[in-house]
């Protein structure tokens, strides 16, 4: 592996290991502090809502250097998480849910930073590789995080995590200042190229870039439509107890990281469109697996689900990543990152109702969905224009 790539793989760890168990423990400090589960749970959406600002967000990328930005987000995300300590009771619960704020926003700029620096740093063969690699790192923390978050809480208080969570992003920065830049990212985009609507026309005017983010945007809607099914269907029509849910996320993370450890030769072989059709066609065929009254297959659909869901994701960066001019990528990064996580915000609550009209229906419905875009991207081929530059069809980015 080469430095660089260690390098990256070595910040998604650490990133992910100090913002997952920061993010499991803002919702129990809360819940311990108020006694509101409603409470606890607006602080994920604290951590999420940010990632609807994306298309602005990511033209602040495109205005600065990138590795700079990271690092100075990361350094920033340190200094902020000590106002934490202040927390002693109920009446402080306000600076657990700003810091949650701050974590969202800190998401935002710094994936969109590093999706624009990584084509500086690898070349565009290593990419898919490096993407799938940070895919497995961030799922593998997802595994481990939480738990030890939980476990430093429980033993020492939040505080103890306040302290573990601020040392990750100065290390992370230190690794960010360590990558050398093996080419060197063009300047700031001209005066024509700062409006909003020059990111979003390479996104959507582009099928090579437009096809794969919308394949991932259906998988990861549909990921979150069919949570409530899954669990009735694990306490409804399983009869099994809650806690089987954390086999079937231990299932799906390891399915994940697998995933992930694949999709760069994947994509080398297929291309991201490809991998991103496989991705959603093995994400359908999860949540149809789920449908079958026997665990054994219910756990299998959990893998599936883990597998395709970060084909889907890597394929899209990817794609963007390889065909978005270089001064505009910040901004193109970020617009995919919200329209690929964007629909959480609707898919979720539908979802919740939904199931009221029965849990087979509604994963069946996810099933049909993602159906339905294979076949739509299948059905329709290529034409010239799609294969045009960009550039050289939308005046907004000459």
């Amino acid at each position: 592996m080469r430095r660089n790539a260690g390098l990256f793989v070595a910040i998604s760890l650490l990133s992910g290991f100090g913002s997952s168990a920061m993010s499991l423990v803002a919702g129990i400090w809360i819940l311990d502090l108020t006694g509101s589960t409603s409470l606890a749970a607006l602080a994920g959406l604290c951590v999420y809502a940010p990632v609807l600002a994306g298309p602005w967000l990511g033209a602040v990328v495109d205005r600065v250097p990138r590795r700079p930005l990271v690092i100075g987000v990361n350094l920033a995300l340190a200094a902020v998480l000590p106002a934490l300590f202040a927390v002693r009771g109920p009446g402080q619960t306000w600076l657990i849910f700003a810091v949650s704020c701050a974590y969202g926003v800190s998401y935002v700029l710094i994936d969109a930073g590093e999706t624009a620096l990584l084509p500086s740093a690898l070349s565009a063969s290593e990419l898919g590789d490096v993407n799938g690699w940070r895919s497995s790192a961030q799922e593998g923390m997802k595994l481990v995080a939480p738990l030890a978050g939980a476990g430093l809480y429980a033993w020492r208080g939040g505080h103890a995590v306040v302290v573990l969570s601020a040392a990750t992003p100065v290390l992370v920065a230190l690794l960010y200042a360590a990558v050398r830049l093996r080419r060197t990212p063009q300047g700031r985009p001209s005066l024509s190229d700062r409006g909003l609507r020059a990111g979003i026309s390479v996104l959507t005017r582009q099928r090579a870039t437009r096809v794969p983010v919308a394949l991932a945007a259906v998988s990861i809607a549909m990921s979150g439509f069919s949570t409530a099914a899954i669990y009735a269907i694990v306490v409804s029509e399983l009869r099994l107890p809650t806690t089987f849910l954390g086999v079937l996320a231990s299932a799906q993370g390891a399915g994940s990281i697998a995933g992930g450890l694949a999709v760069g030769r994947l994509i080398r072989r297929w291309g991201p469109l490809g991998v991103g059709v496989a991705g959603t066609a093995l994400f359908a065929l999860g949540c149809l697996a789920r449908c079958l009254p026997w665990w054994p297959v219910t756990v299998g659909g959990a893998v599936l689900a883990g597998v395709g869901l970060p084909w889907t994701l890597v394929a899209a960066v990817t794609a963007v990543q390889t065909h978005t001019p270089t001064p505009l990528l910040g901004r193109v990064a970020a617009t995919a990152n919200t329209a690929m996580f964007g629909p959480l915000v609707v898919a979720i609550p539908l979802g919740s109702a939904a199931v009221h009209l029965g849990a087979r229906p509604t994963l069946l419905a996810a099933v049909v969905i993602c159906l339905t875009a294979v076949v739509a991207t299948l059905c329709r081929p290529p034409t010239p224009h799609d294969a045009r530059p960009v550039a050289a069809r939308d005046p907004a980015i000459r």
